[in-house]
């Protein structure tokens, strides 16, 4: 529940202004800030049991009598009787208001604040009822596990796995009944409308049954929880040879993928503990390194780690260590992270297990003992992205050794550290046997832009459709029924879009060469590396959701430029020719609100979805 509090601003002429922080990021930054890392800053501290001593920061004395409770995160001097939380001593040392020693505190803890907005109570209520509903969700789903029969089957798919009862209770692990009505019944019975379970991404609609039905059916549940612990989606894997095998919830008023990483709340306090993260690629793995008692361990949810994720990890760790699948899909994804970190400034290595196992298949076979050896056995990213070079290119050709080492610098480039720019210069010099001081050289003979990638990349939803439609044949068709040229109007991806359509009216197969072949070079380079990114199995229902996401941004854009128009015929009081824009806008408007209230309400299932399919 996100509630929000009015926090006083205190200006130089003494009076309040309010900005409104959501009490949600204030426990964020209280549950990230250390307060003996902030104290120390202050003090000396030694440790004595289980609390901390030292001098008064506060006033002069001699013996110690300034003690910090860690566990507690409370400090108390028994001789001044100074005595709070790290908000009180960041105000009381720096001599900042409340809000100036929380934005302190976010900055150094890589938190972000909320911008500010105008309060909305009818937002507010959403979050609240979306929470609420996904908490009676998860009961209903643990429920199902270890009081019903199919449930039984589920336990015992996750003891064949070795996966204890007591990690399945301490990880909330449920199930989903192969069920098409199963929770739209048992909130039936709470009196709630089957839309606001679509709002939390748990139902769907179906045109051609004119109702809905649940989104998650026969699949284990993985409940996804924000750092405080409140779950705000879920994620499913099939027992039924269902697909695709693991399917997650869409974005939600409350939940954005690629925003959050799977178990960080159940091992952010191990994670600082040990200063390092070990990042798997989904749920099974992460649970095979928990249930082994490596706790430090944190997954990004089946899709490549995005830049939101590290500055989330970054909150508790300056270290990464990546341990994705060995296969092509897995070992790129791992370079995208190397990248991002090095962005970041995050320190990153890299866990190449042998034989081509994943983490999960490791642990069962070798146990946890030899994938700790091997933890400290980790390839530095700045090694294994040079690796990865010298297995694609020859470094005997001179121009294909050009070419590795200003990929290599350009990666270098986006490390915000000079000293850390400085030692990787000097490494990679090492590794390729190439003049430091050229490398350098590289550097400066053309600044790196490291916004490039940013500037040429596609709207997040507009590279999940490429990547479905492309890399699936069987969800084309349902995409290409719905869609609409103006969709895509305005879009970077416009001219590949136009292609795939011309192909799929002329009956034609697209494939990816003959695609690169009508596209301009700088746009088919996006698209492969849009291609490249590892992303879980595709349903229609995600690709009609991208597509929807779409059409609302072309809708929107049209009532901006609508908006504009009015204005300028209202300064030139051509007020003749305002009402019939005032009328189209207002329908779109309208067009919008029906898109918001439901996210499928236009786009129709006229030809059945994989999901619709199967019930008829």
């Amino acid at each position: 529940m996100t509630i929000e509090y009015l926090i006083p601003i205190f200006t130089c002429s003494h009076s309040a202004s309010f900005k409104r922080i959501p009490m949600e990021i204030i426990d964020q930054i209280r549950q990230v800030a250390n307060i003996i890392d902030i104290v120390s800053q202050y003090t000396t501290l030694r440790k004595r049991g289980k609390k901390h001593i030292g001098l008064c920061p506060f006033h002069s004395e001699k013996d110690p009598s300034f003690t910090v409770d860690d566990e507690k995160q409370l400090y108390h001097c028994f001789g001044c009787g100074a005595g709070g939380d790290v908000f009180t001593l960041v105000m009381e040392k720096e001599s900042l208001s409340f809000p100036e020693a929380l934005k302190f505190l976010a900055d150094k803890y890589n938190v972000k604040l909320p911008e500010r907005r105008k309060f909305s109570p009818q937002l507010q209520k959403l979050e609240e009822q979306l929470f609420k509903i996904n908490e009676n969700t998860l009961a209903f789903f643990k429920k199902n596990l270890f009081n019903t029969k199919e449930g039984e089957k589920a336990l015992d798919y996750l003891q064949k796995r070795k996966i204890s009862k007591e990690v399945i209770q301490e990880l909330k692990i449920g199930y989903a009944l192969n069920s098409w009505d199963s929770l739209i019944l048992f909130f039936k019975e709470k009196n709630l409308e089957p839309k606001l379970l679509e709002k939390a991404g748990l139902v769907l609609f179906s045109q051609k049954k004119n109702g809905y039905y649940d989104r998650f059916r026969g699949r284990i549940i993985f409940p996804i929880f924000n750092l405080t612990g409140k779950v705000i989606a879920f994620g499913g894997r099939t027992i039924a040879d269902a697909e695709p095998k693991y399917l997650n919830s869409p974005d939600t008023p409350i939940y954005t993928k690629g925003k959050f990483l799977y178990g960080l709340n159940f091992c952010k306090d191990s994670i600082r503990e040990k200063g390092e993260a070990i990042l798997v690629e989904g749920y099974t793995d992460f649970l095979a390194l928990y249930q082994a008692g490596i706790t430090n361990v944190t997954a990004s949810l089946g899709t490549s780690l995005t830049s939101d994720q590290v500055s989330l990890a970054l909150r508790f760790t300056p270290k990464f260590n990546v341990s994705y699948d060995a296969d092509p899909a897995g070992k790129k994804a791992a370079i995208r992270a190397i990248s991002l970190c090095f962005e970041k400034g995050l320190q990153i290595k890299v866990l190449t297990l042998p034989e081509g196992l994943d983490p999960d298949s490791y642990i069962k076979k070798y146990g946890a003992s030899q994938f700790n050896k091997l933890v400290q056995k980790s390839t530095p990213g700045l090694k294994f992205l040079i690796d990865s070079h010298l297995q694609e290119e020859n470094i005997e050709i001179p121009e294909e050794k050009a070419k590795i080492a200003r990929d290599i610098v350009s990666e270098i480039g986006k490390i915000p550290d000079p000293v850390i720019r400085s030692e990787y210069f000097k490494q990679t010099g090492e590794y390729l046997s190439i003049d430091e001081h050229t490398l350098r050289s590289m550097a400066k003979q053309k600044p790196i832009e490291k916004k490039a990638e940013e500037k040429d990349s596609f709207l997040n939803a507009e590279k999940r459709l490429l990547q479905i439609i492309i890399e699936d044949k069987k969800i084309g068709p349902y995409v290409f029924a719905e869609i609409k040229e103006e969709y895509f109007q305005g879009l970077r991806s416009e001219p590949i879009f136009i292609a795939l359509s011309e192909s799929f009216k002329k009956g034609e197969e697209s494939s990816l060469p003959k695609l690169i072949q009508k596209v301009d070079p700088s746009l088919s380079g996006s698209l492969t590396r849009a291609l490249q990114e590892k992303e879980q199995d595709a349903t229609v229902e995600e690709a009609l959701e991208c597509l929807n996401t779409l059409r609302q941004l072309s809708l929107e854009n049209q009532a901006k430029k609508l908006n504009s128009e009015i204005a300028r015929l209202e300064r030139n009081k051509e007020r003749d020719k305002i009402l019939p824009l005032i009328k189209k806008f207002q329908d779109i408007k309208n067009q919008l609100s029906l898109l918001a209230e439901r996210n499928y309400q236009n786009l129709g299932y006229n030809k059945g979805d994989s999901t619709t399919k199967e019930r008829s």
